[in-house]
């Protein structure tokens, strides 16, 4: 069967340091007609569930821990019986968010998630958050990078649990180092690709954060 990849977005809040923002979110659904992971479950469990229909959910994977990225993942476990993989570098903010529930599972780096049809490498990023990973499968010539690389450059790192050289430590070394051709699938916003973010490396390091 093949396997397709669906974005949802869906509108919330995200909330650290005392700052509230307004924010939409990529809520990407991986698999084929019979079953899906879930990448990021972020604000409304019920719609991401409608979008999965009626196929089996066997895994929620959450890039970080940020709320706006795992606030609806106990939600949509509950109703779908699905379970939720987090990298455990980022417990202390998932806890933020969830301090009664904790992941199902830990994202380990090299780990390869086989579901739905894929096989998602689990490279840990961090920089974004401590936990931060980045799921790659070279068969669908696909990344998803959460929040540690946007079109135009990494994520923010101005806030708790971020370091600007650490991101662009992980960029450098972990993405960038995959095929120019690879898509780049991110937590918030359009697309890119690897060759459209690698010639500006320089640029972000002379920006810096």
């Amino acid at each position: 069967m093949t396997v397709r990849i669906e974005r949802l977005v869906t509108s919330g809040q995200f909330s650290l340091d005392g700052g509230t923002w307004d924010v939409e979110n990529n809520v990407w659904i991986v698999g084929d007609e019979r079953e899906v992971i879930v990448i990021d479950a972020a604000h409304d469990a019920e719609a991401i569930a409608r979008a999965v229909d009626d196929r089996r959910l066997s895994a929620i994977v959450c890039t970080h821990a940020h709320n706006d990225h795992v606030n609806a993942a106990p939600a949509l476990a509950d109703l779908t019986g699905a379970t939720i993989w987090l990298h455990p570098d980022d417990l202390p903010l998932w806890r933020q968010t969830h301090p009664h529930r904790d992941p199902d599972r830990h994202l380990l780096d090299g780990q390869v998630l086989e579901a739905a049809g894929t096989d998602l490498t689990v490279l840990h990023t961090p920089g974004h958050a401590p936990g931060a990973v980045c799921l790659y499968d070279p068969a669908l010539a696909t990344v998803f990078t959460g929040d540690t690389l946007f079109q135009g450059g990494p994520g923010a790192t101005g806030r708790s649990y971020s370091h600007f050289p650490t991101i662009i430590d992980s960029i450098r070394d972990r993405l960038l180092t995959l095929p120019p051709e690879t898509k780049v699938l991110t937590g918030h916003g359009d697309p890119t690709t690897i060759g459209s973010e690698a010639p500006h490396l320089e640029e972000w390091l002379a920006r810096g954060h």
